[in-house]
């Protein structure tokens, strides 16, 4: 499908472009993610319809615009985190030719890496709601967009929002890079993990992790690590601790919510002995799932790390 024309053809006809080929009805939900009764009360709803002033990204995207909604796909959101802090891949993703304000004609388009080239995957903006909330990724802006869009068009990439319940953070890392990925397994981690985690930070890369479990019960364990899940790594610091160092390592959860209660975290006093002005540089203490952690702590508590970068 060519976005260009199909927009202009929209425009010219005074219509909101429909999408044929990923269409509002339960079978881009897929048959199982929901019980059928469910599945028959979903509405399909354009963000022009929800909100009196909608956007497709306000203030620049970041990953604190990304609450997980109620499917398993926070492998692919995980990376999406990664990806809104690398803006040299964002850009080729989410195309800026496109928004609510001039235009408007209810198309939307993303590109993704499949098999070695960038695909155009082309979208309507009908979004699935199931009374009246959004069924899957909402936005913590209520007027914000392209979380909700962008994985819509993963799920149509992949054939349905069913095929993004359970999958790997290594996939998506590439699907949005087009990059190299390698996967490190902290259970018999490199003796050098620390330093590779400050180069690949250092270097730009897209990082994530994840703990073992199954994605489909999500546990959320006393310390407030969530079992079988993916996370984002989003920073890699050595810091001055008391008379020595001590390298620690900055993880989001893509619930939006949700985070490790040991040391290092939020509330932690580990961070009294910090000077205050590499405190108030690294610290935000707040519940938007994101927190710090040693990277003792980092390898007790996930199983594997994946890094991706355009070269290897």
């Amino acid at each position: 499908q060519d976005f260009k024309d199909l927009k202009a053809l929209c425009l010219s006809q005074g219509l909101l472009f429909e999408d044929a080929t990923f269409p509002a009805h339960i079978s881009s939900i897929g048959p199982n993610l929901l019980p059928e009764e469910k599945l028959w009360q979903i509405q399909w709803k354009r963000p022009t319809e929800l909100q009196r002033n909608p956007h497709l990204i306000m203030d620049g995207v970041s990953r604190f615009d990304i609450i997980q909604g109620d499917i398993g796909d926070c492998w692919m959101l995980a990376a999406l985190g990664s990806l809104t802090l690398r803006k040299q891949f964002l850009e080729n993703v989410l195309p800026k030719d496109q928004g609510f304000q001039d235009d408007y004609a209810g198309i939307f388009h993303f590109r993704f890496w499949q098999y070695g080239e960038w695909v155009d995957v082309v979208i309507d903006d009908r979004l699935p709601l199931l009374n009246g909330r959004y069924l899957f990724v909402h936005p913590r802006t209520s007027n914000e967009f392209w979380p909700s869009l962008l994985e819509k068009a993963y799920a149509k990439l992949r054939g349905s929002y069913q095929n993004l319940n359970g999958g790997f953070l290594s996939d998506a890392l590439v699907d949005l890079t087009g990059g190299v990925q390698v996967q490190f397994s902290l259970k018999d981690p490199p003796p050098d993990l620390e330093e590779i985690l400050k180069a690949a930070d250092k270097s730009r890369c897209l990082m994530g992790c994840s703990t073992t479990g199954q994605a489909s019960r999500n546990i959320e364990l006393r310390n407030g690590i969530v079992q079988g899940h993916a996370y984002t790594i989003t920073g890699a610091v050595k810091i001055r601790y008391k008379n020595g160092w001590k390298h620690i390592i900055r993880i989001w959860n893509p619930w939006g919510h949700g985070e490790w209660k040991g040391p290092w975290s939020d509330e932690s006093p580990q961070w009294n002995h910090v000077e205050p002005k590499y405190r108030e540089a690294l610290l935000r203490n707040k519940d938007d799932g994101e927190f710090w952690m040693s990277c003792e702590n980092f390898q007790e508590q996930f199983s594997w790390l994946y890094i991706c970068n355009s070269t290897p």
